[in-house]
Order: C-alpha cells, then structure tokens, then sequence
C-alpha cells in the first residue's frame, strides 16, 4: 500500500509516479556513479541479529532523524518549516520574474521539493514516532506546510508564470516530452483549485477544498466507529465475542472469521446500522465533490478523477468493471454454491448463503482442501531468509544489491528500524530504504510505503538521493527463533519492496513526479508484480530455508499454498468489482437518482449476487472513498496489467535479466513522466484492450494442473 500525499498542487501527488524520457542513458551519463561503502554489511545476516542500537555510539554527534541536522530534537521541525518557507518565498519570486521556458518548470519543481522534504516526512513522523513531542511537532509542520499550499494554489501571478509557458506554443514544442508533462501536471493541480476561474468562482472552489477536506476526515472518523446495543437484545451466549461497556455491547468490527455464524450475523447487522450523522456526511462529500468538479470544468468527479490514468475516463473504467463481472459470473456462482455446501455440512438448519458468509467459509474449505496451517510454513520464512531471497532477485533481475548499514545516533526513530542501501553494481549508490519492520506500541496496524525524499537531478549535477521508509507489523524475534512471516507476511514484504524498487529506480530529472507519485492504476502494478515472484516456487526455491535444519521448502507446500489462494478467488474478486463500481456510480451524474443506501442496494444486486440486509448502510464504513474517491477500481487495472507483464516478461524465467531490463527501462525509469499506458505498451509491446485486462484477471483464476499431478505423485 502507499501512503497518499495530502498537498494539493505542490505536495506529494497522490501515488504519483516521477517523469522520465524516453532514453535512460541520457540521465545515468550525467550522474556520477556513487562509491561502494565499506561499511555496508550483508543483507540476510543483519534482520537475523538483533540491532546493535545507538549502544556503540554513545558519545557521537546526533545526527538527527533520517540524517536531518535540525530534527535531532522535535524543535527542529521549526526550524526545517520556516528555512523552507523562507526557500519558497524565494522560489516564488524567482518563478514569477523568470522568462517562461524550461527553467520555469524546474524552479516549480524545487518549489514542490523544498515544501514536500518538510511535508512527507513529517507526514510520517506524526503518525510513527514513538515520542508524542516528535508526533505532535510533525503535525504542526504538516499544518504549516498545508498552510504555504494553499496560499500557493491560490497565487494568480504563479500560475500565470506557468500558463503562459504552455499557452506558447513554440516554447511547448521545444521542451522534452517529461518536462511538458511536469508543467502540464502542476497546472493540472492548480486548477483544480479554481485559479483560472473568475474571483468569485475562485473563492468558491477555495471555499469546496476546505469543506471536501473537511468531510473527508470527519468521514474517515466516522468509518472505523464503534457501534453499541443493549445488552439484553443479544443472545446471551454470544455476548462474550464482543467487548461490555455496562448495560451495552460495543461492536467495533465485522468479525468475518468468527466461526459462530450468529456472531458474525450480529456483528454484521449492527456494526453496519446506518448512522443518520454519517449518512448526511457522505451525501455532503459526494456532493461537493460534484460540484468542484462542475466549477472547474468537468462534467462530473470521476472524470476529473480520471484524468492521466490508465483509464482515461469513467466510460472506460465502467466497461472494464462490467466485461470483468460478466466474465467472473459463473465462476462466481460456483464459489457461492460451494461455499453453502460447506455451510450445509457445518450448519444444517441456515444454509442460504449471506454477505456475512463468504469470508469464513472460504478459510474453511481452504483448510480442509489444502492443509496451509502458517505454523507449518513459517519455520522456512524467518524474517533474514527472506530478505535475502529479495537480494538475490533485485540482484539477478536488475543488478541490484541490498547493504544494511548502520545509522547514525539519532537518525532512525526506533532502535530496531534497518536502514538499507541500494546499490546497483555499475551505478552506485541508488537511494536508502529504512525498514520499520517490527511492532511496537503505538504504530499503525498498516504494511506502508512511504516516500521521505524524493528523486531528482540537481542544479549541480548530482542526483538527489530517494529516501522511503517501508513500514511493517511483524513479528519480534525470540530467544529460541527470528521473527518467523507467515506466507501472507512474506507476500505483503514483496509487495512493499515492489513500492520501493519504484522509488529508487524512477530515477527521473523532477521529484514532482519521482518513484510512486504516478496515476493510481499504475502505481500498484511495481508492488503486486513482485507478489507473483513471492508465489513462483523457482523464486522461493531460493531462500525458503527451515532455520534450524537448513532443510528447502518441499514444492508441494509452495504448490498447495498458491493454489489455495484460487478457492473462492472468483467470488472476491466479484466483491472487489461491485465496490469499484458503487465507488463510480457514487462519484459519477448527479444528483443521485436515488439515496447512497438504495444505490448500494441496486448495486450489490447487480454486481455481486448475495442479497442487500435491510438497515444496514456498508458504504458507511467505506473508508476508500476518501483517499480513492472514483479510483478504487485501480487495484483490479494494476493487477490486470501486473499479470500481462508477469506472463509476458517473467513467467518462462522469474531470474531473466534481459526482461528485466526491459521492465526497469519502459515502467520503472519513467515515474509518472510517461503517460501509464505507453509505459504498459513499452512492456508489453502491444497496446492491451479492455478484454486484454479482463482475460489476463480471469486467467489467474485458473487452478494449474501441475498442482494435482505433483501432490497426486
């Protein structure tokens, strides 16, 4: 998962990727290739000790988190705050007094880099330090930061200073294809704010900005909150599943895997009570949406939503999420006759299949078929197996070699945080990753990529180093073992790598548009490409080792594992359609022809298939709608185009460099500099439909043959 910049033009672009041309070499020839440390230490050995701390260095210099002098202590938050508002005071002038041309667009994009340093970094301090000083000073400058935004998206002379480079159409023609799509992107996000409308229009939009972001969190509060019921109205003999609070029962959650299926019933029908407060507040969202959308130009928020995706637009993405539903309808209704067989076996008296179900019996025939106990596959995925299995990989796909190397007193937030160089053997020196792998009081429960720098060439020549952090939940080591993942811990491990490969490797002139900072649909494609080398056997054949015998990972359990993954695949991913186009209809014509809930109800009727439970409103806790309003389908587009490249570049070879390279020069190097789909072309080398994304999902639903006659042997 990313974590999505909040900034509007000159923050982070959501998931967004960096710009690239169409030859890399011209950018590596001008970037001097970083020396080799000495101080770097293998990879594999280093998350299978314990960290040796700051103890070896307690009378050092403080260097200060991520190496940042001024945040050795939270007032240095302050202090980074103001010297980058005082940069950006600087850079405005600059921008506005320059003659347009091409250093227009890179005194933009140092503008964008001074605010987004501060910004997303301290974006993930707030939420991950330990210590409430460092928390709440990051807040502080996030609000700062946001502040300066805003001004900025508002500051008609610097916009003007971009508009009239692209309004030159002799100056356009002469710019290198990413530079122009960098200008065209950050006026993209000026407009959004209404700059180019009229002064009382403008206002207006400012005015929609602040409500929307507004909403936005009051929403996002209201989705994770508990709902409580007096505590006679349940049967008294599952009371016990759920938490008391004097004469009520507090349901915080849907409780899919609680074997009781009255529980689960329960939990479903009162967590997803409708909250009359809640309601209005997503009427008022999806409403404002549509009418920012409206004021500046587009016809309705997906559309504007949509905008240099793969997508395009919302017909195409409509299409998709209907050829998609159709292909999978019959496999669907297998998946859901299969599963009220299972209920009819373990609950003969209810067996009609219900919304509550699915979730729990798919664990269940999936047990029973397969024998995937984690306990019997974590003793082969200690957490230092592991990463050397991504070294090997990164190192035979693209020649790139993971270093663990000892911060500096005072640089990582947590004594157990890694921090990894990444190294390519002709290159050098790529960028730092620090991996907050482990759990602690107090840190989100999410598996997050986050960028902490961003790429980018400089004045001088050099290129600024990315710097990412990839946060885990796992596991702590033990006196008797290292952390040991479960299969589905190492898969989420991959898949963030995938993020951070993105990062180093998008090695673009502008940070505008550096390592994720793509359009949506594209940028899960890097991260759930690498699931499909997680579940290879050739790949996993390469470091799935017991820790204490030294003994591989029998085939069959590798088989067994990724076939079980395929029960009840159809009916999941139906669920995932159905949510993807609520999601459309939800952000599409408006007013709504009907209330949110009898729009969900229609809805699931049509994509899914289980019934609608009366009084209950799910899209209430529907927290997506707010970080991937109108985009939600993009995790279905990035796996469909994961898959196509996977089977085109991968599947006769996981370890084949030359594809490797191939994938490195037409996907990653590019960033969000490219347009996605001719960076899907360059991999492909072909220009894939609509039927192409469907197939390529629909195909990975298909169990492999191989499977039985190996376990049949």
């Amino acid at each position: 998962m990313l974590c999505v910049g909040r900034l509007g033009g000159f923050g982070a672009r959501a998931a967004a990727l960096p710009p690239r041309w169409a030859g890399q070499g011209s950018l590596q020839a001008g970037i001097r290739a970083r020396r080799v440390s000495t101080s770097w230490s293998p990879v594999g050995a280093a998350f299978n000790v314990k960290p040796q701390g700051s103890r070896l260095d307690l009378f050092g210099e403080r260097r200060g988190l991520f190496g940042v002098p001024e945040l050795s202590a939270p007032e240095g938050f302050h202090i980074a705050q103001e010297k980058a508002l005082r940069k950006t005071e600087l850079l405005v002038d600059r921008a506005c007094s320059t003659p347009p041309g091409p250093q227009t667009v890179l005194i933009f994009d140092e503008l964008s880099d001074s605010l987004c340093r501060v910004a997303d970094l301290a974006d993930f301090v707030k939420i991950a330090h330990p210590e409430p000083a460092f928390r709440e000073a990051a807040e502080e400058a996030c609000r700062s930061i946001g502040t300066m935004v805003e001004k900025l998206n508002t500051n008609v002379d610097l916009y003007q200073s971009l508009q009239k480079l692209l309004a030159d159409k002799n100056l356009v023609d002469s710019l290198d294809p990413e530079t122009r799509r960098v200008a065209e992107l950050f006026l993209f996000d000026f407009e959004i704010s209404g700059i180019h409308l009229d002064q009382e229009k403008r206002k207006r939009a400012v005015d929609l900005n602040v409500k929307i972001l507004d909403l936005s969190s009051t929403f996002l509060m209201g989705t994770n909150f508990p709902n409580k019921i007096e505590k006679h109205l349940l049967p008294e003999h599952i009371r016990h599943n759920f938490t008391s609070a004097g004469d009520h029962i507090i349901i915080d959650g849907l409780h899919a895997e609680a074997p009781d299926d009255l529980v689960r019933e329960a939990a479903y029908k009162i967590f997803l009570y409708p909250n009359a407060a809640q309601l209005k507040c997503l009427e008022e969202l999806l409403s404002s949406r549509d009418l920012l959308a409206k004021l500046v130009g587009y016809s309705t928020f997906s559309h504007r939503a949509l905008q240099g995706t793969i997508a395009k637009n919302p017909e195409t993405v409509m299409q998709f999420l209907e050829k998609l539903s159709d292909k999978l309808s019959e496999r669907t209704l297998k998946d859901f006759e299969m599963i009220r067989e299972m209920k009819m076996k373990l609950n003969p008296q209810n067996s009609e299949v219900m919304p509550w179900d699915p979730p729990y019996y798919s664990g269940v025939i999936r047990a029973e078929r397969y024998n995937i106990e984690p306990s019997l596959y974590c003793p082969f995925f200690s957490l230092g197996a592991c990463m050397e299995g991504l070294n090997i990989l990164l190192n035979r796909l693209l020649g790139i070699s993971l270093y663990a190397e000892q911060p500096a007193k005072g640089e990582v937030w947590s004594e157990d945080v890694r921090k990894l160089a990444v190294v390519h053997e002709s290159e050098g020196l790529l960028g730092y990753i620090y991996c907050d792998f482990f759990q602690r009081a107090d840190k989100p429960h999410q598996d997050c990529h986050f960028t902490i720098r961003g790429g980018r060439l400089k004045e001088d020549g050099d290129y600024q180093l990315p710097v990412v952090v990839l946060m885990l939940n796992l596991p702590r080591s033990s006196r008797s073992s290292p952390t040991l993942l479960t299969p589905g811990m190492m898969e989420n491990l991959f898949h963030e790598m995938g993020h951070a490969m993105h990062s180093m490797l998008g090695r673009t002139r502008y940070q505008h548009v550096t390592g994720t900072r793509c359009p949506t649909d594209f940028a899960e494609v890097p991260s759930i490409l690498m699931e499909y080398f997680a579940n290879d056997y050739r790949v996993v054949n390469q470091f799935a080792r017991h820790y204490q015998t030294g003994q591989p990972l029998p085939k069959n359990m590798v088989s067994r594992l990724c076939e079980s993954k395929k029960v009840c695949a159809a009916a999941d991913m139906q669920l995932q359609v159905f949510y993807a186009a609520l999601d459309q209809i939800y952000h599409g014509k408006h007013p709504l022809r009907n209330s949110t809930t009898d729009i969900l109800k229609e809805t699931q009727e049509k994509f899914y298939g289980l019934p609608y439970v009366p009084n209950t409103a799910w899209q209430l806790r529907f927290s997506h709608l707010v970080g991937y309003g109108a985009k939600y389908y993009s995790y279905l587009m990035s796996r469909a185009v994961a898959s196509m490249v996977w089977k085109e570049c991968f599947l006769q070879d996981p370890f084949n460099r030359a594809a490797g390279e191939r994938y490195r020069k037409e996907m990653l190097a590019h960033g969000g500099g490219r347009e996605p789909m001719l960076m899907v072309e360059g991999v492909l080398q072909k220009c894939p439909s609509v039927d192409d994304f469907v197939s390529a999902l629909v195909s990975d639903l298909d169990l492999d043959f191989e499977t039985f006659l190996m376990d049949s042997e």
